[in-house]
Protein backbone atom coordinates (compact mmCIF):
# COMPACT_ATOMS: atom_id res chain seq x y z
CA UNK A 1 0.00 0.00 0.00
CA UNK A 2 1.68 3.21 -1.17
CA UNK A 3 1.49 6.00 1.50
CA UNK A 4 1.65 9.96 1.57
CA UNK A 5 4.75 10.48 3.05
CA UNK A 6 6.01 13.99 4.04
CA UNK A 7 8.77 14.05 1.96
CA UNK A 8 6.81 13.53 -1.23
CA UNK A 9 6.47 16.45 -3.68
CA UNK A 10 3.14 18.23 -3.80
CA UNK A 11 2.94 18.23 -7.01
CA UNK A 12 3.68 14.21 -7.32
CA UNK A 13 1.22 13.74 -4.76
CA UNK A 14 -1.65 15.93 -6.65
CA UNK A 15 -0.73 14.40 -10.10
CA UNK A 16 -1.25 10.89 -8.66
CA UNK A 17 -3.98 11.63 -6.56
CA UNK A 18 -5.93 14.67 -7.77
CA UNK A 19 -8.70 14.19 -4.85
CA UNK A 20 -5.60 15.62 -2.69
CA UNK A 21 -6.13 18.93 -3.33
CA UNK A 22 -8.99 19.80 -1.74
CA UNK A 23 -6.76 18.35 1.69
CA UNK A 24 -4.52 20.78 0.82
CA UNK A 25 -6.51 23.40 0.65
CA UNK A 26 -8.77 22.61 3.64
CA UNK A 27 -5.61 23.18 5.54
CA UNK A 28 -4.07 25.74 3.88
CA UNK A 29 -1.44 24.91 2.61
CA UNK A 30 0.26 26.38 -0.26
CA UNK A 31 -0.19 23.32 -3.36
CA UNK A 32 -0.03 26.00 -6.21
CA UNK A 33 3.40 28.29 -5.50
CA UNK A 34 4.84 25.56 -2.91
CA UNK A 35 4.07 22.20 -4.70
CA UNK A 36 7.57 22.11 -6.10
CA UNK A 37 8.64 21.73 -2.94
CA UNK A 38 8.36 18.87 -0.48
CA UNK A 39 4.89 18.60 1.60
CA UNK A 40 7.29 18.82 5.44
CA UNK A 41 8.78 22.19 3.93
CA UNK A 42 5.83 23.50 2.44
CA UNK A 43 3.68 22.87 5.07
CA UNK A 44 6.00 24.09 7.85
CA UNK A 45 6.24 27.08 6.16
CA UNK A 46 2.42 27.43 6.34
CA UNK A 47 2.71 26.68 9.69
CA UNK A 48 0.32 23.40 9.14
CA UNK A 49 0.81 20.09 11.33
CA UNK A 50 2.39 17.92 8.98
CA UNK A 51 1.34 14.34 11.04
CA UNK A 52 -2.37 15.87 11.04
CA UNK A 53 -2.11 17.19 7.18
CA UNK A 54 -0.56 13.39 6.10
CA UNK A 55 -3.08 11.28 8.29
CA UNK A 56 -6.13 13.25 6.23
CA UNK A 57 -4.12 13.31 2.79
CA UNK A 58 -4.25 9.07 3.01
CA UNK A 59 -7.25 8.56 4.72
CA UNK A 60 -8.61 10.35 1.82
CA UNK A 61 -6.55 8.47 -0.87
CA UNK A 62 -7.58 5.38 0.54
CA UNK A 63 -11.02 6.25 0.97
CA UNK A 64 -10.93 6.91 -3.24
CA UNK A 65 -9.36 4.25 -4.00
CA UNK A 66 -12.00 2.62 -1.78
CA UNK A 67 -10.14 0.92 0.52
Amino acid sequence: MAMITEDMVINEVIRRYPEAIAVFNAFRVDSCCGGGQSIKVTASADGVDVPSLLAALNATTEAQKGG
